[in-house]
């Protein structure tokens, strides 16, 4: 994978999984703690960097 590509990847990742977090911070939910907000966030960023990196 040339550098570029790379990047474009990282990119695209970083930003569903914030994307992800914002949506579920406007989720009024009680179990949403900020602590497991705070976790899933570190998981979704795990994850997309993963599958960004096997797809490509």
């Amino acid at each position: 994978m040339c550098a570029n590509c790379a990047y474009t990847a990282s990119v695209s990742a970083a930003a569903g999984a914030t994307g992800l977090r914002v949506w579920l911070q406007t989720r009024t939910w009680s179990w949403l703690t900020p602590r497991r907000l705070r976790r899933i966030t570190i998981v979704s960023v795990i994850a997309a960097f993963a599958g960004a990196t096997v797809t490509f």
